[in-house]
């Protein structure tokens, strides 16, 4: 028994010995890499998020079923078409047609802005669901079951035990959680991020990095994601190993691949390797500009009369939280976290104007884990989050059924 503990200190991908003689002190935290034990309460928590997943999609189907009646009022538009919109459509024209477009119309220069996971996987559905918007609602509905799966898993790994289901509460009340709804690609992007980090924290590097590589299909986030898992992997051989084991790095070169082949596509049919980097300047006019600059113009857009402004304070106010949670990631020793979060936070103030930054905000697992390990310590703070962020979320879900700028 004696050799078998002192095999398991010496490999950690085995895991170490707990008990009641072991000072929990005396071992690092996860802040510092480590992988912490499994909770025995997982399946529990996990039927938990899957409830919550399908419970708060219902109600929110109610809410676009009823409330159009009370507030669309002209607008009688098919509950399906009223899923159509923004980037819904984009993704429908790429799956469709590909990156050229309907051949009947002016080619989009802002489609190879969007990775092809999503268009890939709506051509898939197609072949048994007929229409292109269900399509994308249906690959939404599973792949968000995946993340929030995931999600309570890893959170509930953070501790202490209820962290799961209160992280992903914090998630589903969020305003931009419609867009997990929607047919876009966040929950599928997160379908992969999420089991891909909690593999990461298991030390299952093959299994991290496949799945690492399927997000890196579906958005340019997964190169953040796969900068992160470097980290992640450098400072657990450091802090664990030593020097030991680091030919398992060899693996963090495969999220690396599918981002590199679409470069490489684009490249054969537009001649420009970063196509789906300045797509974003030719279709939405975002380009590299100073923080200071964008937001400068951001903040002056918050006062137009065009409609725009409220969905620019949200903008600020997903940009501060963003500062408060790297400050948390960075005082905590969370690296990789910081990285992953940092580089997002990074890229979306420096454009030419803020865009997206709530909807990215969903992305950021490590808030919602901070929030579910707070909820889980005092019930006060999660039922605060819910009673003030909340019923945020069903202006948001008008707005977009409305086909208004919701980011």
């Amino acid at each position: 028994m004696a050799a078998t503990v002192r095999e398991a200190e010496r490999d950690p991908e085995r895991g170490r010995p707990t008990g009641p003689d072991t000072d929990a002190s005396e071992q690092p935290g996860p802040s510092a890499g480590e992988a912490a034990p499994e909770p025995l309460h997982r399946s529990s928590s996990v039927r938990d998020a899957l409830l919550l997943w399908v419970g708060t999609r219902a109600g929110m189907l109610l809410v676009a079923l009823y409330g159009i009646l009370l507030v669309s009022g002209q607008n009688r538009a098919p509950l399906l078409e009223r899923w159509k919109h923004w980037d819904v459509d984009l993704f429908r024209k790429i799956a469709e047609f590909g990156y050229d477009g309907d051949p009947k119309l002016e080619p989009d220069p802002g489609l190879p802005a969007f990775f092809p996971g999503l268009p890939l996987a709506l051509r898939l559905v197609h072949l048994v669901v007929d229409d292109w918007t269900l399509a994308g609602l249906i690959i939404s509905f599973v792949a968000g079951a995946v993340a929030v799966a995931a999600l309570a898993r890893l959170a509930d790994l953070e501790g202490p035990p209820g962290a799961g289901r209160w992280a992903v509460l914090a998630l589903l009340l969020c305003p931009p959680a419609v867009f997990l709804f929607a047919g876009y690609s966040e929950a599928l992007f997160l379908a992969f991020v999420l089991p891909a980090w909690l593999a990461a924290r298991r030390r299952a590097w093959p299994l991290a990095c496949a799945l690492a590589a399927g997000a890196s299909c579906v958005r340019i986030t997964g190169l953040f994601l796969a900068v992160a898992l470097i980290v992640e992997f450098v400072v657990s051989r450091i802090r664990r190993d030593g020097w030991t084991s680091w030919w398992r790095g060899l693996w963090l070169a495969l999220p690396f691949a599918p981002i590199l082949a679409y470069a490489a596509y684009q490249y054969s049919r537009t001649g420009d390797w970063l196509a789906w980097n300045n797509a974003q300047q030719t279709g939405w006019g975002r380009k590299l500009v100073w923080p200071w600059e964008a937001f400068r113009t951001t903040w002056d857009s918050t006062g137009g009369d065009d409609g725009f402004g409220p969905m620019f304070r949200m903008e600020i106010a997903a940009a501060i939280v963003g500062v408060l949670l790297l400050v948390w990631l960075l005082i905590t020793r969370r690296w990789a976290e910081f990285v992953y979060v940092g580089l997002q936070w990074g890229a979306l103030v420096t454009s030419t104007f803020y865009m997206s930054i709530p909807r990215s905000a969903l992305l950021w697992w490590p808030l919602w884990v901070l929030i579910g390990r707070a909820g889980a310590r005092r019930r006060s703070v999660i039922i605060l989050y819910a009673a003030v962020i909340g019923p945020l979320m069903v202006p948001m879900l008008m707005s977009f059924l409305n086909s208004s700028w919701t980011g």
